[in-house]
């Protein structure tokens, strides 16, 4: 069983506390590279496992059909993607890793859209990795990216 976590956002108006951790990915779309000025790494915590204080300081805001994001209005920290299926407030959470008090001990399982991750890094290890193709298929979505 993974470990619970709490963290926060910069400015500490966001805080959250995930009573368990799920599965660690990274995601190279372009939507998350824009949105985290980088691939995002997050870690998936189910709907009902996640606490949130500050709610008031969350700016939610659709990017696809099928999924939101979520920063802090004060500080601008991104503070979590939603698979929400095009329901605005449903579905898990993606927390960046950064968000987290202490990220040790997560375990890579899946890295996304690699055919659009730059060629300037690479991710070492032995996880799954998807094309978005691939992603969209299972998920049952056409391509729009993420």
């Amino acid at each position: 069983m993974a470990k619970a976590s709490k963290g926060h956002c910069l400015c500490g108006a966001v805080r959250i506390t995930a009573s368990e951790l799920g599965s660690f990915g990274i995601c190279h779309c372009g939507l998350c590279r824009r949105w985290t000025g980088g691939p995002m790494m997050g870690v998936h915590v189910d709907e009902a496992k996640l606490t949130i204080e500050g709610a008031e300081a969350v700016v939610s805001r659709r990017t696809s059909q099928w999924a939101s994001r979520s920063h802090c209005g004060t500080c601008g920290s991104p503070l979590w993607f939603r698979y929400d299926k095009g329901v605005d407030g449903a579905g898990d959470y993606e927390i960046p890793i950064g968000l987290l008090d202490d990220a040790s001990g997560l375990e890579l399982k899946r890295e996304l859209f690699i055919e659009a991750k730059p060629d300037s890094y690479a991710i070492a290890g032995d996880h799954k990795r998807m094309t978005e193709a691939e992603l969209m298929q299972s998920l049952g979505l056409s391509e729009e990216g993420s």
